[in-house]
This record gives structure tokens, sequence and C-alpha cells, in this order.
């Protein structure tokens, strides 16, 4: 009987073969750098965001670039943009998150989501430079380049979140006398990307003469901050020492429709500045020599309503002193509004006037009102105010005063203007209420503290609700209120008429960096092909 005999082995089919033991590791092991630079990004961006006031945890900007640099180094374009990305994304999201107290997550995440491309396409040039000698220097002045252009595009730009305005508690604060905000930027980031440089090299290098570059580079990059100190401003004429009263009037959080809730704010700033009056009566408070009232203490037009501009008048003449009203006028036409600073004197009424300059995009005035409508009902929420033609300063019994109304204090050119009017005081008279007890007015109150180093001068922000304050010429508070209480702060002021070099130089030192960082990435690109291909992983 014959024995079946098997198939052909040529016709057997092919078996899988086993993938070597090794391969299944290496698979599972791509994924830990991944998930590695994730983490580095997004922790970075979230330790910049708590290095932010309210908290004084200045330092932590510091490993946030240490993190971000040790993500980005070496790295190709897209993937720099894509890590930038999440470094931004990570910072914003916590930063603004008060954006959606008013509008609601939809928007806010919308709003952070684009500013972090600004973060994603300074990350990708980051990257680009990072292969390039002293690499971190290059770095930080690109981060300083994508930082102006997120300030001014699109429709103004923003700049809150910058760098310097969470270092006014740090070491480096003095820079901004020399350079402006953008140069406290750059100082911190250069220190933060150096001491990044620093641990690489120190794990991947071992040699300790790798480490001297980058460890001279982080300690001259800190020092700069306490030279800064010994550079003293120009001298000016003698000012006086004046009394400035800054009221908080506080609003209405419940209960009321919209036009009650608009006289209640202004009854409130005339009770307030009644009762200072009381106190000065008493002696129990010196006689101010002008009243600083927030933005919006008057939303009713006190030049169309007699009855607003008689509470005005009576709280005028019960404190014997010029009170600067932040008031909303209806324009001749109808249908837009000016954001005003108004000075009030007793039985003359207004004698001065500024308005704002610069008014917020998405929130006084809607771009493409049409066009947003089809994705956000929030967007008939927006006012229709127009900017002004301010001069940024008035003057209020003899005192110049430079007046930067709540959201322009986020601006170099703005403050700058004033300083060049002649303001011997900075006022940011400023309305938080609608954002509710967030973090938004101690972010803010933080640049008006960079403002006062940077121009030498007494800042002092009246706000509807907090947090008021007043800041002496080296960013310090002097004094300060509590959210949503009415309160008073009166303040012997000493005026100041010196320039500083950042005075003087104003955007100069912002544009040289930015200048920098350019010629360093057209470095970059031209020396690209020396490194081969790119490593976007």
């Amino acid at each position: 009987m014959a024995v079946p005999t098997a198939q052909p082995a040529a016709f057997d089919p092919a078996p899988e073969p086993a993938p070597p033991p090794r391969a299944a590791g290496r698979e599972r092991r791509s994924w830990a750098p991944f998930a590695a630079r994730f983490l580095g990004a997004a922790g970075g961006g979230l330790l910049l965001y708590l290095s932010f006031p309210p908290r004084t945890l200045w330092w932590l900007a510091l490993p946030a670039f240490a993190l971000l640099w040790g993500v980005l180094q070496g790295r190709g374009v897209r993937a720099g943009f894509g890590w930038g990305f999440v470094f931004g994304l990570a910072f914003l999201l916590p930063l603004l998150v008060w954006v959606g107290e008013l509008v609601g997550p939809v928007p806010w995440v919308a709003l952070c989501v684009f500013e972090a491309l600004f973060v994603g396409v300074g990350g990708a040039c980051m990257a680009l430079v990072s292969r390039l000698p002293v690499g971190p220097l290059w770095a930080a002045a690109v981060w300083i380049g994508a930082e102006a252009l997120r300030g001014r595009v699109p429709f103004g730009g923003l700049p809150w979140g910058r760098v310097g305005f969470g270092q006014p508690d740090g070491p480096l604060l003095p820079l901004a006398a020399i350079g402006g905000e953008p140069l406290l930027s750059f100082a911190t980031v250069l220190v933060g990307l150096a001491l990044g440089e620093f641990v690489r090299r120190l794990v991947v290098n071992r040699n300790p003469r790798a480490l001297v570059v980058p460890a001279l580079t982080a300690v001259l990059a800190m020092v700069s901050g306490p030279l800064a100190a010994l550079v003293p401003p120009t001298p000016g004429k003698p000012e006086p020492t004046v009394t400035i009263a800054a009221v908080q009037g506080n609003v209405p959080r419940l209960g009321l429709d919209f036009n009650a809730q608009r006289r209640a704010v202004l009854d409130n700033h005339v009770r307030v500045t009644e009762q200072l009056a009381a106190d000065v009566a008493a002696g129990r408070q010196p006689q101010p020599d002008l009243v600083l009232w927030p933005e919006n203490s008057s939303d009713i037009d006190p030049l169309r309503n007699p009855d607003a501009a008689a509470q005005i008048d009576r709280a005028a003449r019960a404190i014997r002193a010029p009170i600067l009203v932040g008031a909303v006028l209806r324009n001749p036409d109808g249908q837009t509004t000016t954001n005003s600073s108004l000075v009030w004197e007793a039985g003359a009424g207004v004698v001065e006037r500024n308005d704002k300059r610069r008014v917020q995009p998405f929130g006084e005035y809607m771009p493409w009102r049409d066009f947003f409508a089809l994705f956000s009902p929030y967007v008939a929420r927006a006012g229709y105010f127009v900017p002004g033609p301010g001069p940024g300063a008035v003057d209020m019994a003899g005192v110049r005063v430079g007046v930067a109304i709540c959201w322009e204090v986020a601006f170099d050119d703005l403050v700058a203007d004033s300083v060049d009017a002649g303001a011997t005081v900075i006022a940011v008279p400023s309305n938080n209420a609608t954002f509710g007890l967030t973090e938004m007015t101690y972010q803010q109150l933080a640049m008006s503290r960079i403002r006062a180093v940077e121009h030498d001068r007494p800042v002092i922000v009246p706000t509807t609700s907090g947090v008021s304050a007043t800041i002496a010429s080296d960013g310090t508070v002097t004094a300060s209120t509590k959210q949503f209480t009415p309160d008073v702060l009166v303040d012997r002021t000493a005026l100041s008429d010196t320039t500083t070099l950042a005075s003087r130089w104003r955007s100069t030192p912002e544009w040289v960096l930015v200048a920098l960082g350019v010629v360093a990435v057209g470095a970059a690109v031209v020396s690209r092909r020396r490194w081969g291909k790119d490593e976007d992983g």
C-alpha cells in the first residue's frame, strides 16, 4: 500500500517570521522619547504659568525654559513647532482661564490655541538655531521675536503673558529700566535655556570643559539684573510729593438689571468718596490733592445724563479735589462709544479728557462681527467702542498724570507715550469685575509694577472691584485692597521726572533682539545642509 507523501516544501505556505525579541522592545521604547518630550513641553508650560502672580514663584520660569530647551535642542523645524505649541498651550490655558468667566469655554480654548501657534512658530525657530554655537543666546532672541509678533498681530495683538510680566519679584527686574519688558523677558529666558544646555551637556558629554559656556551664559544673564540696578536714571527737575487717593467703589454682583447695575456702580464710588471726605474732615485721612476713580466708574454718560453729572459733582465738592472719572461716552453717531477718563472739577465739570487709545478686540469691539457670530452667541456681548485721540496724559491739580486705561498697560508704546507727554505719575484705572474672583487682576497688577520700574514712575491702580494698589517707582506695592470690597487708598506719592534708558530708547532694545533672532535663523538655515537630515521626532 502506497504511503502518501508530504507536499513539496515549495508549496507550503511561508510561515510569518517571528519578530526578533529586541524589535518589540525597540517598538515599546520608541514611545518613551515621545512621552518624555511631551511631558517636558507640557510640564515646562505649566511651570511658566505657575511662575506668574499672584504667586511669587518667579524662579519657576527658569526650569520651565530649561525643560523647553531639553525638548527642542537638536530637533527639526516641524518637531520644534509641535513641541513649542504644546508648551504654549500648557502655559496659556491656565493663564487665560479667566477669559472663560465671561464667554464660556469654547472662545477661551480657541483663543489659547490660536495664541499657542505663535509659541509654536517660536519653538520651530528655536529648534533651528539650537545647533548654532551658544544656542541658548540665539534661541532667547528668537523667543523675543515670537513675543513681539504675538503682541502686535492680529487686531493689535495680545501682549498678555509675556515672560517679563511674570518677573516683578525676581532679581532681574532692574533690567526693565534699561531695555523695558523685552530685555527682562530675554534675560529670564536666556537663564533658563542656558541651564537646560548645562544639564544636557552634563548628562550627554560629561566633559567639564563643555560646561563652561552654558554655565557662564547663565551666570552672566542672572547677574545682569543686579548690575542694571546700579545704572541711575537721568535726573530731572525736582518734583513735589502729592497726596493721591484711589477709590474702589465695588460693584453689585446679583439682583440688578443692566441699567440699575450701572447706576449702582456710580453711586458706590460717590458714596466711598463722600466717606473719604468725612474721614478727611475728622482728621483720620489727609486731604488728597487729586482723586482717581477706576475705569467704568460711570458707565452712565455724565455729558448726556444730568443726574450722573450731579452725582459726580457732589463727590468732587465733598472731597475738594479734582476726580479722574472713568466714563463711557456715546459718540455723536449714536452707535459707537469711547472709554474715557475725565478730569472733573467741582462746579466746572470736565476740564480734561483722555480717551482709551487701544480698545480690546472681542470685548470692547468685535472685529469681523458677522463672521464670528456664526460660531458663538457671545459675539452679541461685544461693545462698539472706538479708540480716541487721547494724549495719554492729563493735568490734575498741577500734576501731569499718565493714563493707561486697563488693557493699555500691557502695551509698551502706550505707557511710553504717557511718559513722553510729561507724566510724573501713572494711573491705571481698571475694571476687572467681569472676570470675577480670578488671577486676572494680579496679572495686570504685575504689569503695572514692571511699568513703574521701566519708567521710574510711581503707579496708582484704581479698580472697581480689586485689586487696587499704590506702587512705588521701584515696583514695590506699598498698599493694596481686597477684591470685591469697597475701599480707598490714600498715598503720599513722590512724583518723578527722571528719564530711564528704557524711556529714552523705547522699542529699540526689542527690535535689536528681534533682529538678532532673525539673523540667527538665517544663519541656521544657511548651515542646515551641514547637519544632514532633520530629526523630526
